[in-house]
C-alpha cells in the first residue's frame, strides 16, 4: 500500500504519493481553496484520492522553529481531525519546518522563475515531508 503525503497551506494543499514499496516520495499537485475552507479541501482530495490503496497520511506540522505551536499548526492538526474522520486513515503529523524553504531553494537551483516556483512550492514541500517520513522509517 501506499502513503499519502500534505502540505497544508491557508489556500492551498499540496499532495505527494510514496510508491507501493514506501521508498520513494513522488509530487502530485497543488489544490486551491478558500482561505481557512479546510472542508472544502477536503472534499476536494476525497474527489482525487483513491482512499483503498493508501494505508495512512503523512501532514505536515508546521512547527516554530523554538518547536512551539503557533495558530498555523493549531489549524493543521484541526484539519488532521477532519481528515481522519473523512477518510478513515491514519493521519501522522510530521514536523515540517524549513520544508518550503528547501523546496524554494531546489527550484532556484533548477532556475525556475518567481511566478513557477509559486505554482508548485506546494507539492514539492509535499514531496520533501512524505520522502523525509519513508527516510526516517528505514533507518
Amino acid at each position: 500500500m501506499k502513503i499519502l503525503g500534505l502540505d497544508l497551506g491557508s489556500k492551498t494543499l499540496g499532495i505527494a504519493s510514496s510508491d507501493t514499496l514506501q521508498m520513494v516520495a513522488s509530487k502530485m499537485e497543488t489544490l486551491r481553496f478558500s482561505s481557512n475552507d479546510f472542508e472544502s479541501a477536503i472534499n476536494q482530495l476525497n474527489g482525487l484520492i483513491d482512499w483503498d490503496i493508501y494505508e495512512s497520511i503523512v501532514l505536515g506540522l508546521p512547527k516554530n522553529m523554538d518547536g512551539s505551536l503557533g495558530q498555523q499548526a493549531q489549524d493543521t492538526i484541526r484539519f488532521k481531525d477532519m481528515l481522519e474522520e473523512s477518510s478513515g486513515k491514519p493521519v501522522i503529523l510530521w514536523d515540517e519546518r524549513l520544508t518550503s524553504r528547501m523546496a524554494n531553494a531546489m527550484m532556484i537551483s533548477a532556475d525556475l522563475s518567481r511566478k513557477k516556483r509559486k505554482t508548485k512550492v506546494d507539492y514539492i514541500a509535499a514531496t520533501i515531508i512524505l520522502q523525509s517520513y519513508l527516510d526516517s522509517r528505514r533507518r
